[in-house]
Order: structure tokens, then sequence, then C-alpha cells
């Protein structure tokens, strides 16, 4: 397994989270996963197993196969066609945009968030026209 895969994933599940709106206890409650697991899993304290990444698939809006390639249990060929899905490459902020706001607010990560996704929904339909 590729370590940069272990070391991004807890803060890809992070960042889906917030932009979901979703607290820790919300998305525990829908996967079935406890929140401090949770957390642990975000804070990179933990690599989640399969059975985990399958419970949070779904609330977090990924395919299992796209959130199995992320994590690295998918072969690069799966891996490169999970990174130009728009789950991924759509929500993915710079490494330092996300170090940044990681010290931010809850709060104030969630609105800088969901104004970083409109205004790349913006951008994406005014270079379609």
């Amino acid at each position: 397994m590729d370590n940069s895969n272990r070391n991004d994933l807890g803060e890809i599940i992070r960042q889906q989270r917030i932009m979901m709106s979703l607290t820790l206890g919300e998305l525990a409650g829908r996967s079935g996963v406890s929140a401090s697991h949770l957390g642990r899993i975000e804070r990179r304290e933990r690599f989640p197993s399969g059975r985990i990444l399958r419970r949070l698939a779904k609330p977090l809006g990924f395919g299992e196969n796209e959130l199995f390639a992320l994590a690295g249990y998918l072969s690069p060929q799966a891996t490169s066609v999970a990174e130009e899905s728009p789950a991924y490459v759509g929500r993915r902020l710079d490494p330092y945009v996300a170090r940044m706001l990681s010290q931010e607010p809850v709060d104030v990560q969630r609105a800088v968030i969901g104004i970083l996704s409109i205004l790349k929904s913006i951008a994406s339909s005014v270079t379609k026209e």
C-alpha cells in the first residue's frame, strides 16, 4: 500500500465529511463506525480496514471502489480512474489550503469549502460554454 495514500486518506475523509456538513457523531450514526474511531482515522492515527471503508463509502458519497482506490487497496489502474472522478478531484483541496483551513474553526472550514465548491462549479460551467 502506498504511504501517500495512507497519509492522505484521513484528510480526504475529513474534508468530505465537512463538505457534507456532517459532524463526527452524524457520520458515526450513518455508518455504524464509532465517532472516536472516525476521529482517529481523520487524525491519521488509524488506517481503516476494508470493512470500515465499506461502511463509510455511502454516507460520504463515495462509491466503494472509489474509496478503496483512494485507500490504496485497489490496483494502480483503478486508482487512476478514481483520481479522475469528480468526487476526488472536485473535492480535494490543495495541501497548503487544507493545512491552513484545518487551523480554523469547523464553521469557518465549512463556509470556505462551500464557497470553493460554488466557485469551482461556476468555473466549470463557464468553461463548458
